[in-house]
């Protein structure tokens, strides 16, 4: 994967957020307060912008501008553990302009691990983290093998890890004030993780 890979990814995670925006929306609205499909294709819109408009080939570099626009753009609690997250894996892609699937597997778990230390959370708790670590770790498991065939495996993992989110209390956020309530609903942010990896897939196919 090279600068034009990572682009290309982030242009279709920008449109998948774009077309789920309503749907995002309507979901944060059981939980929270209805602003994540905004934040979503908004934020990610910014992040395609600036990487179209940058000839950046250190792919550590292109995360932290990824990182920054996501930041400056998505203002919502989302916005902001993606943009650590995007932070945590550009440190160890510095320098790199060309990598293996299981080099990119590596700095996204850097990237899971900044977010799980600056938000205080864990795997099993309805956030994002439910579908971004088993989509990092198929990732790994599957990275000896063709590239589409990994990232396919990663985007099912991250859909079933968001699937199981309807089985577990909301521990953070918002969504934490609903109790039992926020059982059988499914956490937007693992759904927004779950887009992610499918575009990424999407993108490699």
């Amino acid at each position: 994967m090279n600068a034009q890979d990572v682009k290309k990814a982030f242009s279709r995670i920008a449109e998948t957020m774009q077309k789920n925006r309503a749907y995002l929306i309507g979901l944060d609205q059981q939980n929270g307060d209805g602003d994540l499909g905004i934040s979503m294709a908004e934020g990610f819109l910014a992040v395609k912008t600036c990487l179209d408009n940058t000839e950046e080939k250190d792919l550590g570099m292109i995360f932290v501008k990824a990182s920054s626009a996501l930041n400056e753009n998505a203002p919502s609690s989302l916005g902001t553990i993606l943009s650590i997250g995007l932070m945590g894996a550009a440190k160890p892609l510095k320098g790199s302009q060309c990598i293996t699937v299981s080099e990119l597997a590596d700095a996204l778990q850097a990237g899971n691990e900044k977010i799980m230390e600056r938000a205080k959370s864990r795997p099993g708790e309805k956030t994002i983290l439910d579908a971004l670590c088993p989509a990092v770790g198929a990732l790994k498991e599957y990275a000896g093998k063709e590239s589409p065939e990994a990232f396919c495996m990663a985007a099912k993992a991250a859909a079933n890890g968001a699937e199981e989110t309807k089985n577990m209390l909301s521990k953070h956020g918002r969504a934490a004030y609903y109790g039992e309530k926020s059982l059988g609903v499914l956490d937007g942010g693992a759904v927004v993780g779950k887009l992610i990896f499918e575009a990424i897939a999407e993108s490699d196919s």
